[in-house]
């Protein structure tokens, strides 16, 4: 069975991991401070902060600019519940919005109708490895908050995703484009935010008490993310080798391919089809290979909402996500094509 997702590990992560569990310190120490200086300089901002996933990268972030109570933050609903989550831990409200149908990052004009006096941020995730427009929603006003858990390595023009917004977050966790087995960071320009978040994300031998949290990356953890960052332009290289092969398979098929305006790394191969997905899932299950939804449940499904979400409804029935990994062999990618076109006639 040809798996949805597979990091891609060997023998250099496991020297790293191995080095820190032989050096005695484990926890967040030096490896911590090191990856964090260089994820920094890869995406070209002042400084990161890493910690235990992103979802806690987004909440620090949040705290750290000042949202809570009687806030308002918006975001995509064709997204996974993380994000959301985030926004709950502060106690601010989240407002919902509809997606762009081609590119699935979040709509500029669904922003632009759901923003409010209220309104203190937008978070941004650059959906399946693809670069929102994110020159667009600055423009709006609002600040922006990228979230690049599908996206790390990903160019906006002459920049890198994860450089432009009030501060970005990342995931490391085991299917992710830098694979920590957990893990995520948050990163910016505004020493302010970047200050608060060393906070907040460890709660011991502090001089005055606040609410503080155990967010902690650990050394082993760190050591991994090293090899994978240095690795990480070649595992992009593959990806987009892999997604042009599918491009060339596919091109004649009843379907729609990956479109993007920037540069996209192609964390998720996202295609488009008039069949239902569910029976194609299924299907491939039966071929040995495993196809996914892109996103498990579309946020406002969860809660209940019913109107202004056509695009995220059309994405959620007609999307469909196909194996692309670095380690995915040529063999296993002629599996793949090979099961999308039986189920695609």
């Amino acid at each position: 069975m040809i798996p949805h997702s597979r990091p891609t590990l060997g023998e250099e992560e496991a020297q790293a991991a191995a080095e820190v569990i032989r050096s005695g310190h484990i926890a967040q120490g030096e490896k911590v401070k090191e990856f964090e200086g260089k994820l920094a300089r890869f995406i070209g901002v002042k400084g990161a902060v890493c910690v235990n996933s992103g979802t806690s990268a987004l909440h620090l972030g949040l705290i750290a600019m000042g949202i809570g109570p009687e806030d308002i933050v918006l975001l995509p609903s064709f997204v996974c519940s993380a994000p959301l989550n985030a926004i709950y831990h502060t106690l601010a409200e989240p407002r919902l919005c509809d997606i762009e149908p081609e590119s699935f990052n979040i709509s500029l004009e669904s922003v632009e109708d759901n923003r409010t006096e209220e309104t203190k941020a937008v978070i941004v995730p650059h959906m399946f490895g693809a670069p929102a427009d994110l020159q667009k929603i600055e423009e709006t006003g609002i600040p922006v908050i990228e979230d690049c858990a599908h996206s790390v390595g990903a160019a906006y023009g002459d920049r890198k995703v994860g450089s432009v917004g009030r501060f970005s977050i990342l995931s490391f966790y085991a299917n992710k484009m830098l694979a920590c087995g957990e893990g995520g960071a948050l990163l910016s320009d505004d020493e302010e935010i970047l200050s608060r978040a060393r906070d907040l994300r460890d709660y011991d031998e502090k001089e005055a008490y606040r609410v503080r949290y155990n967010y902690k990356m650990t050394d082993i953890q760190a050591a991994v993310g090293l090899v994978q960052l240095e690795k990480l332009p070649g595992m992009i290289e593959k990806r987009k080798g892999i997604a042009s092969r599918y491009n060339e398979a596919f091109k004649d098929l009843d379907v729609v391919l990956p479109k993007a305006e920037f540069d996209h790394v192609y964390y998720r191969y996202v295609i488009r089809t008039g069949k239902d997905v569910q029976d194609i899932i299924r299907a491939g299950q039966e071929k040995g290979v495993t196809f996914a939804r892109p996103v498990y449940r579309p946020l406002h499904r969860y809660l209940e909402l019913r109107s202004g979400f056509r695009n995220a409804d059309e994405a959620y029935s007609s999307a469909l996500s196909i194996p692309i990994y670095p380690s995915l062999s040529g063999e296993e990618q002629e599996k793949v094509i090979d099961a999308v076109h039986l189920l695609s006639k």
